[in-house]
This record gives structure tokens, C-alpha cells and sequence, in this order.
């Protein structure tokens, strides 16, 4: 299983009175998930299916990711990708659709790099808008993935100016 992982983008500042859940994408946080998840098209990513976080800026991002990567499937929602959600349970969620070649989860921090931590016992720091690709060649309850790649916003920004090939 290919498994991506992308951090929302940057997402307007909390309100007083309002909950966290309800905070939208910025017009900068969706120019630079299109610049990340381009290099991904690029690349060749079309995910099997995309789970999403009910949280308002991370189902934003994941519907910025269906349009540029054409697709057509509805958003699954799931409470156990929210920010601090376990790492065990939202893996757990995820492998109910093992089947799925390539899976694109949109989620929060910190929830992202504890997955990836869980996953392949790599520490990261996850950048809001940034994709990271995981490996998993069986898909366990503890699972042995391989961190492939992670793409910034910044990292993207390179693959727009130059003729440098996006990951595979």
C-alpha cells in the first residue's frame, strides 16, 4: 500500500467564541497545497481513496486534493484522524480499506508525524500543506513502512521554477 499523508494547509487563526473545527483554509494555505499536490499529479499520484479528518480545514484540503487529482469518489470523514487523535487508532482506521492501492489521508498535526513515527519509526517535523509517502508492504496492526518522501510547499515552489522532476 502507498499511503500519503497530507498536513492541512494553513488555516485561518482560531476566533473567540468559535471551535477549532471551524477554522477554513487560507487563500495562501490553498495556493500552496495546489503547488504541492501539482508535483504530486506530476508524479502520478491518484489515490484509490482519500479519509479526512471532519475538521473543516483538513476536508477543505482534502477537497483541493480529489480536484487536482482527479478524484471522484466521495471524502470519507473520520473522527480518528482529528489533531489528537492515537496514532494506533487512526492506523487501525486506515487498514479497514487495505485493499486500496493508494491511500490519501488528510489530517492535523500532531496526529501526522505520530503516524509516521508509528509507521516507520521515523521522527519528522510536518510542515502545514506538505505530503509525506509511506510504503507499507503488509498491512499489519504494527506495521513496517518505509518513509519514501516528504514535499513542503517550500520543496514544491523548486519543482514550479525549474525543470527538476518531481519524486516517484
Amino acid at each position: 500500500m502507498e499511503l500519503y499523508l497530507l498536513r492541512h494547509g494553513l488555516a485561518e487563526e482560531a476566533k473567540p467564541g468559535s471551535r477549532d473545527a471551524d477554522r477554513a483554509l487560507t487563500a495562501e494555505g490553498k495556493r500552496k497545497l495546489r503547488l504541492v499536490l501539482g508535483v504530486a499529479r506530476r508524479a502520478g499520484l491518484r489515490p484509490d481513496l482519500i479519509l479526512t479528518s471532519p475538521y473543516r480545514r483538513a476536508v477543505e484540503t482534502a477537497q483541493i486534493a480529489a480536484e487536482l487529482l482527479e478524484y471522484n469518489e466521495p471524502l470519507l470523514e473520520t473522527p480518528q484522524l482529528v489533531p489528537e487523535a492515537d496514532a494506533a487508532e487512526a492506523w487501525a482506521e486506515i487498514r479497514i480499506h487495505k485493499a486500496a492501492k493508494s491511500i490519501l489521508v488528510s489530517s492535523h498535526e500532531p496526529l501526522t508525524s505520530e503516524l509516521i513515527h508509528f509507521l516507520c519509526g521515523a521522527r519528522a517535523e510536518v510542515k502545514k500543506g506538505s505530503l509525506t509517502r509511506i510504503d507499507l508492504e503488509h498491512v499489519n496492526p504494527r506495521p513496517s513502512g518505509v518513509l519514501k518522501w516528504m514535499l513542503t510547499p517550500k520543496l514544491a515552489e523548486g519543482f514550479k521554477s525549474s525543470s527538476s522532476k518531481p519524486p516517484k
